[in-house]
């Protein structure tokens, strides 16, 4: 089964009176969404009660949750500092996962700065085997991680590098921001035949199973000659990428289970409801 959720709540959301993200799974069971992605790009400060709270009422909704580690990873560093910095944010983020009962966490494997790109990308899959390595030994061992393509074209992360990152182990998963991956190849995504050289590539470096049971993130996003610029919301109809062909290409193959989040500027709810109505209508 597709899932489709929006990361983070959107504008309707408290538009509506509601407060507080443990009556989210609720209202998206409402809408017809059955995932929610729950954002640490800022550090992780859920108070494990407020989780188990979110998590119940996920449950009951069948509301499959995943969570952003922090933006302050950065994997292309080799300074052992920043290296226990990377895997306490990396810790952090299992344990609240764990409490939250979501099984996918989604980060972002780093930036070039000024060093060779090879260089970067060797300590950026060096670091996360070590990090896997340790977390696994903590006892951290029923989770996927997954490795974001960026969208700047000087941070790590194209198609090539997360298909790479995949096949470190068997725990890492591709998640594929299709904004990100527009942006960084300045709207190289806009009809069928991109979006299948994106899944082909994908099945080749990564593997078929992860291709299939791939997270997904989606949304409109502005860029310019150095990639993202910023996020729109599906009322753009310049910048795309847009959905449409996509959803063909999932309704094509019953083996593609994605999850996938919407990360719309403030309508990302309303926006992943018009993807799923896409999908359905394929």
């Amino acid at each position: 089964m597709i899932r489709f959720g929006p990361a983070g709540n959107s504008r309707a959301f408290y538009e509506e009176g509601y407060k507080h993200t443990y009556e989210a799974p609720k209202w998206l069971h409402e809408q017809g969404l059955n995932a929610f992605e729950y954002s640490f790009g800022r550090g992780v400060k859920l108070k494990e009660d407020t989780a188990a709270a979110i998590r119940g009422q996920a449950e009951k909704y069948d509301i499959a949750m995943s969570v952003h580690a922090p933006y302050y990873i950065n994997l292309s560093n080799s300074d052992p500092e920043k290296f226990e910095k990377n895997l306490a944010y990396f810790r952090e983020s299992t344990i609240a996962a764990g409490f939250l009962g979501a099984k996918r966490i989604v980060f972002h494997p780093g930036s070039c700065a000024k060093m060779d790109r090879n260089i970067a990308f060797g300590n950026v899959c060096e670091n996360l085997e070590k990090i896997l390595f340790i977390l696994r030994g903590e006892g951290y061992d029923n989770f996927i991680y997954c490795a974001e393509t960026m969208g700047k074209i000087n941070q790590i992360a194209d198609l090539d590098e997360v298909g790479i990152l995949a096949r470190l182990d068997d725990c890492v998963y591709p998640a594929i921001d299709f904004g990100h991956l527009n942006a960084r190849t300045l709207g190289g995504i806009r009809t069928k035949e991109d979006y299948s050289a994106v899944l082909e590539s994908l099945k080749n470096s990564a593997g078929e199973e992860k291709t299939h049971k791939m997270h997904v993130h989606f949304s409109h996003i502005q860029y310019t000659d150095k990639g993202e610029k910023m996020h729109l919301t599906f009322e753009d109809d310049t910048w795309g990428p847009f959905f449409e062909p996509l959803a063909e290409l999932l309704k094509a193959d019953p083996k593609m289970e994605p999850v996938i989040i919407c990360e719309s500027s403030g309508t990302q709810a309303r926006d992943a409801m018009e993807m799923k109505r896409m999908y359905e209508e394929a």
